[in-house]
């Protein structure tokens, strides 16, 4: 079904098993803890009741034949009276004068004592009458009717019925005699408590429990309602939670199905910022805004490269025009050719700097990384440009140490060149340049500093960017493209460097170059 396929839905399937599963284990452990409770008092009541049974049987266990206990046979004297004795002066009659053997009395008048063991009878054993004698105050604890309020049964040791009360069952079935001496059992609606004592007999106590059941079952009703209504309350508020968590989703669906149509211009919308959700729509406003700028500066960037090769295609297609509609001197040939030799030139380093560009924004250029000195290559690129210093009249000094680098030679080269011959065009005659390379704090650093004209604070932040130009006029002269700065700033972030640039209008540039360090390569280059 759809809804399965819902996360809202998902969400409330699993809250409610867990709240199932806690709430019938919560539930049925309280009920087990109040019925327990309930049997464990309706016990107590039965054991004390027991006891007073069992008193009263062994205090009932005197026969004509046994006495009671603690109390001695009638032929015997008690132990608290003492026995006659004879006189001293005379002997006992049992016992012969000394010095004379004793006589045999006849078999008839001898004791039972004084007969032969092997000749004496077996005395036999007296019936067991064992009986229960409850006082009158014990007995008002078993009164009431048949089927109501406490009740005993007691038996012989062979099951024979000793006595009962009034108010017990017809039928009270034997207990089954276990390994402890006592134990409760339910019938229905009637609890019993069974005890087995020394002598074999059984007495068994027990009660109609009907008021308690139905306790225990009003408290399982509450329970159960309660349970059901927290479960309800409990999945209205999920349900509401889960929705206004999820909203945020159906606005991120809703923004990135209008950014697909075309509109880069849309945001999410939300007010809570730090919960995972909150975060995540940040993270996607950002994404957006730079996906917005992206596109900004690739349809600029189209702009202007368009721009920058309509001039030398109009010039091209002048200069053949004008040369093929008449015939002209040789000389306005070469001129004509001339001119079209320039508009390509200028078509030739655009198409190369958009191809350098296309290459860092891809990461081809990345891959090929190497160990290198930035002091070699320094040096490489100043020697290149002195001769563009001195047509200038720009002075070019360097201070260059030993400096090792991870990166691209070659692109680290191209980066050095379009600093140092910008400083070299952008300066005043007479000016200088000084181009510095160190190593500080683990990072090789590159100095350019110029005397010239310097850089508008209002340009500064734009001066990276493709195709822009701070004096148009002046940069048409110099046949530059505007991408120099844009194509050093690709290269450098490229090798996870930084580019910065600080200016003064009248009084100079600096552009600082701070490169990832390579210790391990000096020890090679020394």
């Amino acid at each position: 079904m759809k809804f399965f396929h819902s996360i809202r839905w998902r969400l409330q399937l699993w809250h409610g098993l867990l709240l199932v599963l806690v709430l019938v284990g919560f539930g049925f452990t309280a009920w087990q803890l109040h019925r327990a409770t309930q049997l464990q008092r309706v016990d107590q009541d039965l054991e004390r009741r027991v006891a007073v049974i069992v008193g009263a049987m062994r205090l009932g266990d005197a026969t004509p034949d046994r006495p009671p206990p603690n109390q001695p046979p009638q032929d015997q004297p008690p132990q608290d009276q003492p026995q006659e004795r004879p006189p001293p002066d005379r002997p006992p009659p049992d016992r012969p004068p000394p010095n004379q053997p004793p006589q045999e009395r006849p078999p008839q008048e001898r004791s039972p004592q004084d007969q032969p063991r092997e000749r004496q009878a077996p005395a036999t054993p007296a019936p067991h009458t064992t009986e229960v004698r409850l006082s009158a105050r014990d007995e008002n604890l078993f009164e009431g009717d048949s089927g109501s309020g406490f009740y005993y049964v007691a038996w012989r040791p062979e099951g024979r019925e000793i006595s009962r009360s009034a108010s017990a069952p017809p039928e009270v079935p034997w207990p089954e005699r276990r390994q402890e001496p006592a134990a409760a059992r339910s019938r229905g609606n009637l609890r019993e408590y069974a005890r087995f004592i020394d002598t074999g007999e059984c007495i068994i106590v027990g009660r109609d429990i009907r008021d308690e059941v139905a306790a225990i079952r009003r408290f399982g009703w509450i329970l159960g309602s309660a349970g059901g209504l927290v479960f309800l309350l409990a999945l209205g508020g999920g349900w509401v939670v889960s929705t206004r968590a999820l909203h945020p989703l159906a606005e991120i669906g809703g923004a990135a199905a209008k950014i697909a149509d075309g509109d880069l211009s849309q945001r999410i919308a939300t007010d809570d910022t730090r919960s995972e959700l909150g975060v995540l729509i940040r993270v996607l406003n950002d994404t957006f805004a730079r996906l917005q700028a992206s596109f900004a500066r690739q349809a600029q960037f189209t702009a202007d490269a368009s721009h920058e090769l309509r001039t030398p295609i109009s010039v091209v297609l002048t200069q053949t025009q004008g040369a093929l509609a008449r015939e002209r001197p040789a000389a306005e040939y070469r001129d004509s050719l001339a001119a079209c030799q320039r508009a390509a030139q200028r078509m030739r380093r655009l198409t190369e700097s958009l191809l350098v560009l296309a290459r860092l924004d891809s990461g081809e250029a990345t891959a090929s990384h190497v160990s290198c000195d930035l002091n070699h290559i320094a040096r490489d690129a100043i020697d290149l440009l002195r001769p563009l210093a001195a047509q200038q009249n720009v002075s070019l000094d360097a201070e260059l140490t030993p400096t090792p680098c991870t990166g691209n030679g070659e692109q680290l080269g191209q980066v050095v060149t379009n600093l140092v011959s910008n400083a070299i065009t952008y300066n005043r005659p007479g000016g200088s340049v000084r181009v510095k390379v160190s190593a500080e704090s683990n990072v090789a650093v590159l100095i350019v500093t110029d005397t010239g004209q310097g850089i508008a604070p209002q340009d500064l932040p734009h001066i990276f960017e493709r195709f822009y130009r701070a004096d148009p006029a002046r940069v048409s002269v110099a046949g530059c493209s505007g991408l120099g700065l844009a194509i050093t700033h690709a290269i450098v972030a490229a090798h996870s460097g930084t580019l910065e640039v600080a200016s003064e209008p009248g009084h100079g540039s600096t552009f600082t170059v701070r490169l990832p360090y390579a210790p391990a390569v000096q020890t090679s280059l020394s």
